[in-house]
């Protein structure tokens, strides 16, 4: 017999399948040793009140033993020899389309400007060991795109665009813990993601499917308005040499990729301004998030993971928020190029750092760029514009710091009251901080909105509010500053023929689930285009 049950249990008691096993029988009034195995199919936990207690949904088998995996597994046959679609970037949008053209029986031809995911990681540790950045390779170019060495989190709100549960045991297929398939909140973590991502190149390439690292696209190949191929510079020990493909184009080059933007707009494709969210990253001292979200002095004990946080507000009519929360994580540097500085944050999977940070940003609209940057005039109308404002924000504050990736940093409670931090607090960003006037040198639109949020989030949670947390300067990388417009049904380019513009990078997704469940319905198209 199988039997599924919602249970409310102590931390103490989630913690621990045989203590599972003995509440569910004591509760239902089995005997204990007739419940073979016990899988939890959700958990999430209630930390509302001093007293926290875990949901549960389990699934019991009495008196059988299970006879499927935890997850289900998808059959991917050889395409070496079948029709090709050319995938422009192995983000998680690029990894997942190419699956799906497998599954469909379709050959991809993945092209990736950056480099595979363990050479690309000697790169990221060059950048606090050298402060310069490869702008081929780092932590959004590169296999596994912005995701695979920033954080990992598969949490999203997109529920209504497709099947998450299938993204998750597509992850589960290729090595990642079952775990994130019953977690609210599902995390792999940087330190376990990479060999995940491993496991999937290996997977299209054992299929007949191809992918082509260093391999920049430099062109579209066009025949009148239908897109045929693309034209790329590889580089390897040899140098650097001209290669191009052919066949329709599904377009995931990530939310970064700004040279590709510029080549679309020269192409006439069609692109519009989208709005971004900006601001800082926000670091305090893991503990102490703990004993506020916990509601206890103590923290959260043995059997809590690190506390995570959510806020929200409006202020001035545009929202502020908190966005990508690592706890227990890093901030670390995620420039592409040089006299850039940008921040973001990632967490390992068992989140157990000192310190815990998020990205807290205000929204940004296309028409709020005349107030931000007025002296633009005409050029705010310009699809690019809202890139415009972004590059030239990572410049300002690439200038305060010292032309190396150190960090301009305010403590919270100075930066509110507008006052400089004549020292800062530990921190978990490598390259090292400078003190600097967050609050002077960046956009008024901006800071007024943050100081405002930041004392309504103090308000709701005692403690938040505090000097022991660091601001750093700037997080502008939370999604892509421009759309590439596609058809809502066919989601090909709405006038060229054989686009497919896809994920965080077309405007169409914002974290790791959510692009690859529109690579997947990307693919899906252009498997039935011809």
């Amino acid at each position: 017999m199988i039997n599924e049950y919602d249970i409310r249990v102590t931390p103490q008691q989630a913690f621990d399948e045989e203590r599972i096993r003995l509440f569910v029988a004591k509760e239902k009034g089995f005997d204990a040793r007739t419940i073979n195995k016990i899988r939890v199919l959700r958990k999430s936990i209630d930390a509302r009140h001093r007293d926290i207690f875990v949901n549960l949904r389990v699934r019991c088998f009495i008196n059988e033993m299970p006879h499927d995996d935890e997850f289900q597994r998808i059959d991917y046959h050889p395409v070496s020899g079948n029709r090709q679609v050319i995938v422009v970037g192995a983000g998680p949008a690029g990894l997942f389309a190419a699956l799906r053209l497998i599954e469909l029986g379709v050959k991809p031809i993945v092209v990736e400007r950056g480099k595979d995911v363990h050479s690309r990681k000697k790169d990221l540790a060059n950048i606090t060991k050298t402060h310069k950045v490869d702008s081929e390779s780092n932590y959004c170019f590169g296999e596994g795109g912005a995701g695979a060495y920033s954080d990992g989190k598969l949490y999203t709100r997109s529920k209504k665009r497709g099947n998450i549960e299938r993204i998750l045991n597509i992850f589960c297929q290729h090595g990642a813990n079952t775990n994130i398939l019953s977690d609210a909140h599902p995390h792999i973590g940087t330190d376990k993601l990479p060999k995940v991502i491993e496991n999937i190149r290996e997977t299209i390439i054992r299929c007949g499917g191809e992918i082509h690292f260093s391999t920049r696209m430099t062109r579209l190949v066009f025949e009148g308005e239908k897109v045929v191929g693309i034209e790329a510079e590889c580089t390897d020990e040899m140098g650097k040499k001209e290669v191009s493909y052919r066949g329709s184009v599904i377009l995931a080059t990530g939310h970064s990729a700004r040279d590709v933007y510029r080549m679309l707009n020269d192409s006439g494709v069609d692109l519009e301004a989208k709005g971004i969210a900006v601001g800082v990253r926000l670091e305090h001292p893991a503990e102490l998030i703990d004993q506020i979200q916990y509601h206890n002095r103590n923290g959260r004990g043995q059997y809590l993971p690190a506390a995570e946080y959510s806020f929200v507000t409006q202020v001035d009519a545009r929202g502020v928020y908190s966005f990508c929360m690592c706890p227990g994580g890093f901030v670390i540097p995620a420039a592409t190029g040089p006299r850039q500085r940008v921040v973001n944050g990632m967490s390992p999977s068992h989140r157990d750092t000192q310190r815990s940070n998020s990205g807290m940003v205000v929204e940004i609209r296309p028409e709020d760029l005349g107030n931000l940057c007025p002296s633009q005039g005409e050029d705010n109308a310009h699809p690019l514009a809202m890139m415009a404002f972004q590059e030239r924000l990572e410049g300002d504050c690439w200038q305060q710091g010292n032309m190396r990736q150190t960090a301009p940093a305010q403590r919270m409670y100075d930066f509110v009251k507008g006052k400089l931090s004549y020292d800062l607090p530990r921190s978990s960003y490598a390259p090292g901080l400078i003190s600097s006037p967050l609050h002077f040198w960046m956009p008024k639109f901006i800071v007024g909105r943050l100081q405002e949020g930041f004392r309504k989030f103090g308000s709701s949670s005692r403690g938040f509010l505090t000097n022991e947390a660091v601001m750093i300067g700037v997080e502008t990388r939370t999604s892509s500053p421009v759309r590439i417009v596609r058809d809502n049904e066919t989601l090909a380019h709405i006038r060229i023929q054989g686009l497919f513009p896809c994920g965080e990078g077309a405007g169409y997704a914002g974290g790791i689930v959510s692009a690859a469940i529109d690579g997947e319905r990307c693919a899906t198209s252009a498997a039935q285009y011809s």
